[in-house]
């Protein structure tokens, strides 16, 4: 960049800010429209290196953000006006914070002299996010006298902490005072603004943050293999696993201790072949629990926080002797407060210091029986499905027989995520696995998926309930502008049908009003309005053909699938009751 040929004061350090993310490697650049943000949107607009994603509505803008920077985009930057535009944030910002995503918030605000003085669009924006964010810093308004360097390092410092000890959001609030356009003001002689360390003949960062490598291994190693040996009868449970070396590294754990190993759907297991020691339906299978309760004296759990929420009943009542996570974070990912050994460390460093001093196990008689189990489980429930109408259960299904290798699958919260995960079939395909479960909220559904989708740069299924899809209609532009395929699923029972698998759901007198919350939406004309096409379905053979039409074909869909509420919550529930049946004769 050329100094001398910038018009003022703010669009220099506009145009310092763009240009040091860009060196340090932030290339996506999310921004929403304003006045106060106009310095950093056209600095932003007049890179040709920056690659930008325009949306009106901050709150969806954020959650796209979110959605690229989980596929692996990060760190990503993300602009917006001043006053509540900022506010907009906060929930894809507190989810970015939970699940530990690179994502570098640009706040323009208005200068000292305006704040808590009436003026229009200003609030109390320094700390506005209080713990959520890794390091936030209230950028000076441009000035001449306050050297250039002061920018740069602060941009340096902000992509650092956003990655560095753990990934999260940082946030930037930058004052900006008139004027906003890019004509001259007061400072436009830039003739003496040299920047040290010849900055401006460079393509590197003005400080370059140079950090240990995560450690490729533990500390007190042989006192884990001593606990680990110690275990009799163990379970191994994965949450979040990165990447495919660290699937395949649980599973050779499983076999070298011949353990069963119980696979959430975000781990990437959960769909894989019968190979190793995979127990699919773990989940339904403790519906009875019976072969577990006296036996299981250790867990290992891998990665982050499980979905099934009868998991953790489990456990409860269990109480193991030993309880080992391991993550690559501090914090502590201990709600029933059991963890027995607490690991800081990536799953693989983990697994790559105590799988070869790990002795080999014999045969589980456990694990044979439970791998048995799980299969006839699998088709206990393909027998129930034959002759029921279409329901949730079904979708979670069929999708999983359907989606094809080497593509992407986003899962709302709410049922969507839980159905994946107690009902889907094994497939053995690649699927990149994406949701929200960080503070696993239905917000933003749709943007995030839009985000993650292209950021993967390959086709995506998103199921989505009709609550979550109502959040969330104005992100639709993101399918309707987006490069890549977004399938979406959206099943639409009229209202919140978690809500009747809660207790509340007995107490009838106000359910249905408050928490069902029936709205009588269909959604063809929302499609309509995005320009995406819509297709409605009824039953099970409309489903499957409307969604390998959707696969075969190039542009990004929308399956409003309709659901009978009351007959869907019996479907769960009775064949719940067939799988009890089944373990109890097993």
């Amino acid at each position: 960049m050329k100094i001398e040929n910038i018009p003022n004061i703010n669009y220099l350090w506009a145009e310092l800010i763009i240009e040091e993310l860009l060196r340090n490697g932030v290339s996506e650049f999310c921004i929403a429209p304003g006045s106060r943000s106009t310095p950093l949107t056209l600095a932003a607009a007049g890179s040709n290196k920056a690659k930008k994603t325009i949306h009106y509505d901050e709150r969806g803008l954020a959650f796209y953000a979110l959605g690229m920077a989980s596929a692996g985009a990060g760190p990503v930057a993300v602009i917006s006006t001043s006053g509540t535009a900022a506010a907009n944030f906060f929930p894809a910002l507190i989810e970015a914070s939970k699940k530990k995503l690179p994502i570098i918030f640009l706040t323009a605000d208005r200068p000292p002299e305006l704040r808590q003085t009436g003026a229009l669009q200003t609030i109390d924006q320094p700390g506005l996010y209080g713990k959520y964010v890794r390091w936030d810093f209230d950028l000076p308004v441009p000035d001449p006298d306050i050297e250039p360097e002061v920018v740069l390092t602060t941009i340096d410092q902000a992509v650092f902490r956003s990655k560095y000890p753990m990934a999260g959001p940082v946030h930037i609030n930058c004052m900006f005072r008139e004027p906003l356009a890019p004509g001259p003001g007061k400072n436009t002689n830039f003739s003496n603004y040299k920047i040290r360390n010849n900055w401006e003949k460079s393509q590197k960062p003005y400080t370059e943050y140079f950090s240990d490598s995560e450690t490729e291994g533990v500390n007190n190693r042989e006192e884990i293999i001593k606990v680990i040996e110690g275990i009799k009868k163990g379970i191994i449970i994965t949450g979040k696993l990165k990447g495919p070396g660290e699937k395949d590294k649980a599973v050779e754990l499983s076999k070298k201790l011949n353990w069963p190993l119980f696979p959430d759907i975000v781990s990437g297991l959960r769909n894989r072949d019968e190979s190793g020691n995979i127990i699919h339906y773990y989940d339904l299978l403790l519906l009875s629990g019976k072969e577990l309760n006296e036996q299981i004296d250790g867990i290992i759990h891998l990665g982050g926080r499980i979905t099934s929420k009868r998991w953790y009943n489990f456990i409860k009542g269990l109480s193991p002797d030993k309880y080992i996570t391991v993550l690559d974070h501090p914090l502590r990912n201990d709600p029933l407060h059991i963890v027995s050994h607490r690991i800081k460390s990536s799953v693989s460093g983990f697994l790559n210091t105590i799988l070869p001093s790990l002795r080999q196990r014999g045969t589980n008689p456990l694990t044979e029986k439970l791998k048995k189990i799980s299969s006839g489980t699998g088709e206990i429930i393909d027998k129930f499905l034959e002759n029921k109408e279409i329901n949730e259960i079904f979708i979670a299904r069929k999708v999983s027989n359907l989606i094809p290798d080497d593509s992407g699958l986003f899962l709302s919260n709410s049922m969507p995520v839980r159905d994946m995960d107690m009902y889907s079939s094994i497939n053995n395909r690649d699927v990149k696995i994406g949701g929200n479960r960080g503070a696993s909220g239905i917000d933003g559904i749709i943007a995030s998926a839009s985000g993650f989708t292209e950021s993967l740069g390959k086709p995506v299924t998103l199921i989505i309930g009709d609550i979550a899809f109502l959040h969330d209609l104005n992100s639709l532009d993101f399918v309707k502008k987006g490069g890549n395929k977004l399938i979406i699923i959206v099943i639409n029972n009229n209202g919140g049908n978690i809500f009747s698998f809660l207790p509340v759901a007995e107490h009838k007198t106000h359910f249905e009003k408050y928490f069902i919350t029936p709205h009588g939406m269909k959604f063809d004309k929302a499609a309509s309005m995005f320009g995406i096409e819509h297709k409605k379905v009824s039953n099970k053979n409309d489903f499957s053909v409307q969604y390998k039409s959707a696969l075969a074909g190039k542009k990004s869909k929308i399956i409003e699938v309709e659901v009978e509420r009351e007959q869907n919550v019996a479907a769960h529930r009775e064949l719940e009751e067939k799988i009890r049946e089944y373990l109890g004769k097993n």
